[in-house]
């Protein structure tokens, strides 16, 4: 397997702003797609302990390792293109 590295995230936020989608942590929904972990300024307040989807290391490895890490970067880029029109 590929030696991962990390996604460019521009840390917006927006994926945690859809979590309602995302079937493994739709129980950290606050009710309004947002995640209860979301502070004010678009970070995560649990960062270092996030559940496993949230965590791009972990999901390569787990459900994309037949892949490049380049085409599964692609792949995401494409994937936060489209939650980022959904919008806010």
């Amino acid at each position: 397997m590929e030696k991962y590295y990390p996604y460019d995230c521009k840390q917006c936020g927006n994926c945690c702003r859809h979590i309602n989608l995302v079937e493994p942590i739709k129980n950290l929904d606050r009710g309004d797609g947002v995640c209860i972990h979301l502070t004010e300024k678009s970070l995560c307040e649990i960062y270092p302990d996030r559940p496993p989807v949230c965590n791009g290391k972990y999901v390569y490895e787990n459900f994309y390792s037949d892949m490049t890490v380049s085409d599964f970067h692609k792949m995401i880029k494409e994937l936060c293109k489209k939650i980022r029109e959904m919008g806010n």
